[in-house]
């Protein structure tokens, strides 16, 4: 399988995964809260990756330093994925309180204190409003996040004799 393979199944899987996340928020009216949107950003920093990687069709080195970017914003996302778990984890009386939405903060904050807030999370993070096979959405997003993690670090460390993955 070629790195270019690889990286357009990647970049196909991450616009599927943020046109659910849309589809979600506009069709279901499940309204995203500020680690929901850290996440998609997360999506979109792979899939962006994922499609420099694509038109670049890298060899050797570049497979390694596009597998390291792909490990490093889906790592990104994936510890953002694991707050919200924890977040959803706790018990009732430590959920911290909600807060305003991403659009009024957006509006009214500068964006370090916005970044600052969302990561903190909110009430409305703790929240479980859908589930499927028993996971919430960021635990399904935490799945997908480790999967492209873990491709990352294969893309990263292949050291095999494949040349359309190490040059050689």
């Amino acid at each position: 399988m070629t790195s270019r393979l690889v990286f357009s199944v990647i970049f196909v899987v991450c616009v599927a995964l943020l046109g659910v996340a849309f589809y979600m928020e506009h069709v279901m009216g499940l309204e995203p809260c500020p680690l929901c949107w850290l996440q998609r950003f997360g999506f979109m920093g792979a899939g962006v990756v994922s499609l420099l990687a694509v038109l670049h069709n890298p060899k050797g080195l570049g497979v390694r330093l596009y597998g390291l970017l792909l490990a490093v914003t889906s790592g990104a996302g994936l510890a953002v994925a694991g707050r919200q778990l924890w977040l959803q984890s706790l018990p009732a009386d430590q959920v911290p309180a909600c807060g305003p939405s991403v659009d009024y903060m957006l509006d009214v904050l500068p964006l370090t204190e916005v970044l600052t807030t969302a990561l903190r999370g909110t009430g409305d993070c703790a929240e479980v409003t859908w589930r499927f096979l028993g996971l919430s959405i960021p635990g399904w997003t935490a799945v997908f996040f480790s999967l492209l993690v873990i491709t990352g670090l294969v893309m990263l460390f292949h050291t095999g004799k494949r040349s359309e993955w190490t040059g050689g």
